[in-house]
């Protein structure tokens, strides 16, 4: 049988009708994550398109409140003041924990440090060490890196580690994850850090010293909240997921979603 244009037109716009998008924005943490995941789901449930864009934590949170987008993906917990922002607009925030990671602090692989207390990390980021000769290491001016004020890393970090003084003036802003792991690899005072997924051989992770011993952000530490900067996950809808968005929630927490996080190089939930 020959279908007609005017009948392939009528098609297309049935399946284009039929076809539910969902829209996911914000932390590049998860960003890579939620790729993969979006283009296994896809690959189940046709019907459905999945749109995934990074720019961190606070923009996807910023889109979320203003109806933009179905999903937020945060790095970080959404902040009171945020929450507060979406239930005048008529948005409930409900949180879904869909991975772990832990914040791997990052040097050249020249660098003789092996390992650095949350104190020297403090005094680095915030400029009272400049030098990593006062550390005991080489006589060279650290190069401090650090997120944009948009990444759920950067504000992590910045309470976590920071206490929530503020960075260095002399600190470098990346746009991104990748920035950071270039920069350190060809840099060999340089310092930043990155969520573990982002981590390669081209670069040192550096353990982190603690009063119950020095932890390196491996599976075991992390889960056992051992490794000082440990962190979930999260993805943020309006209310409790239903319709295509739960459909779609549901697969990141099933096994083979979560199957997906421990491939990109994150922790599964359970």
């Amino acid at each position: 049988m020959t279908i007609s244009n005017e009948q392939n037109d009528s098609i297309s716009s049935d399946t284009k009708t039929n076809e539910k998008e969902i829209f996911i924005k914000g932390s590049d943490t998860i960003l890579p994550v939620s790729i993969a995941e979006s283009e296994t789901y896809m690959k189940l449930h046709p019907q459905n398109k999945v749109i995934v864009i990074g720019g961190g934590s606070s923009l996807g949170i910023a889109s979320f409140i203003e109806g933009e987008v179905e999903i937020a993906m945060a790095s970080r917990k959404i902040k009171d003041s945020e929450i507060e922002s979406a239930m005048n607009k008529g948005i409930a925030p409900a949180e879904t924990v869909i991975g772990w990671d832990g914040i791997a602090v990052i040097v050249n692989k020249n660098n003789s440090f092996d390992s650095l207390t949350i104190e020297q990390l403090k005094k680095i980021y915030t400029g009272e060490v400049s030098n990593w000769k006062e550390l005991g290491g080489q006589d060279k001016e650290i190069e401090v890196l650090v997120r944009d004020t948009s990444s759920g890393t950067y504000a992590f970090f910045k309470e976590h580690v920071l206490e929530d003084e503020e960075y260095a003036p002399v600190a470098v802003t990346e746009p991104n994850t990748e920035a950071i792991v270039q920069t350190v690899a060809s840099d060999s005072a340089a310092i930043g850090y990155i969520g573990l997924a982002y981590a390669d051989s081209s670069v040192k992770m550096l353990g982190l010293e603690t009063t119950e011993g020095t932890f390196h952000p491996e599976q075991e530490s992390i889960l056992k909240g051992e490794y000082p900067l440990a962190r979930p996950l999260q993805y943020y809808t309006n209310g409790k997921p239903e319709g295509e968005v739960g459909e779609y929630i549901d697969f990141v927490l099933s096994e083979q979603g979560q199957m997906i996080i421990k491939e990109i190089g994150y922790l599964p939930i359970n």
